[in-house]
Formats: structure tokens, C-alpha cells, sequence
């Protein structure tokens, strides 16, 4: 038991403050003119990264397994969604001291490596993730037009592998809202590493 206890413990240190419970479906973004900056030096927020079909925000990281796993497809369906009208965030709330890999010039390189043409930005507070109720990497949260969310959750059904998918929630999701249908399914379970937040300013 102590020992499961410490491992507790640790577990806890490591993600510093939790986030608070995540937008409920129909809510709208929070923080969403919170500048955060980007790969390129310019500061950008969700406001100004918001597409006139909808917005994606997906919170993501360099290190999380779960992230490299999912970032070809990640790329792929954020790129057609953002050729397509609905703009695109993706934001990194880890903490760098933590996790090295998460650092600035670390996402630089991976945005080059991967061919992000979508703000890829830094959440230095860990605020935004938190008033998001965000909690893993990748977690994403999609907005239709009018500024409402109708889909969270995990980008499709098998991390692992993309030959075995049976489910592409984001990518049917995002195919619904340009077509203005209702998305048919709403939330799924966020897969991933835990968003290792950094602690609050004293």
C-alpha cells in the first residue's frame, strides 16, 4: 500500500494542478483571445486562428507517444480542414522544464518536420488548457461556425494503427460541420498522455 501510495504521490507532483471539468457540448472556447505564441514569433489566439466554418483546437505536445502515433493523421485532416474553412490551433500547455522535448525550439523543428501550416503555439501558463478542461495529448475540440463545440474527444478509434481504424470521430466531425449536418457523434473518450500542466504563477 505505501508503495502505491508514493507512486500516487508522484503521479499528482507530476501533473501539478488539474484542469477543471471540459466545455460541455454547445459551449463555447474559453480564453479564446489569450495571445499565446507561435512557432513563428507571432502571437496568436484562438480568436485569430478561428476559420469561417468553425475552429479546431487540439492540445497536443512533442514528447507523448499517443501524439507522434496520431500526428501523420493529426496533420493531414487539420491541413484539409484549414484549406476548407475552419481555422486551426494546435496548443502545447506542457511544461518545458519538465519535459525538455516539449520546448520552443523543439516545436519549431517538429512544425518543420511535419508541415504544419496551422498555428502551433504555447500555452505558458497551462490556463488555457485548464479553462478547457483539457487533460491529455491529443486531446481535440472542434467548433462549428457559430462559435459552439460539437465534437471532443480523440481524433479516431485506434492510435496504433491506422490500418485497423473503424471510427474517425474528427474526421467525420469535421466533414459534418462543413456540410452543415449535425456531427453525429458528439464526445469520446480523450486518449493520451496526461498534459503535464506547469504550476500556477505564485
Amino acid at each position: 500500500m505505501r508503495i502505491i501510495g508514493i507512486l500516487v504521490a508522484l503521479t499528482m507532483a507530476g501533473a501539478a494542478v488539474p484542469a477543471l471539468g471540459a466545455v460541455a457540448i454547445g459551449g463555447r472556447a474559453p480564453l479564446a483571445t489569450v495571445a499565446m505564441e507561435n512557432v513563428d514569433g507571432r502571437q496568436v489566439s484562438i480568436a485569430d486562428a478561428a476559420g469561417p466554418k468553425g475552429t479546431l483546437v487540439i492540445f497536443s505536445c512533442n514528447h507523448c507517444p499517443y501524439v507522434k502515433a496520431w500526428e501523420s493523421r493529426m496533420v493531414a485532416i487539420a491541413t484539409d480542414a484549414a484549406k476548407r474553412g475552419i481555422g486551426v490551433i494546435v496548443i502545447n500547455a506542457n511544461d518545458p522544464e519538465a519535459y525538455p522535448e516539449d520546448a520552443m525550439p523543439a516545436m519549431q523543428q517538429r512544425a518543420r518536420e511535419k508541415g504544419y501550416t496551422f498555428p502551433y503555439v504555447v500555452d505558458a501558463t497551462s490556463e488555457v488548457a485548464r479553462a478547457f478542461g483539457a487533460t491529455k495529448t491529443p486531446e481535440v475540440f472542434l467548433f462549428d461556425a457559430g462559435g459552439s463545440l460539437v465534437y471532443h474527444g480523440a481524433i479516431d478509434d485506434n492510435a496504433q494503427d491506422e490500418a485497423k481504424v473503424t471510427q474517425r470521430f474528427l474526421a467525420d466531425a469535421v466533414e459534418a460541420v462543413l456540410a452543415g449536418r449535425e456531427v453525429a457523434t458528439k464526445e469520446t473518450k480523450a486518449i493520451g498522455c496526461s498534459i503535464k500542466f506547469r504550476k500556477p504563477r505564485a
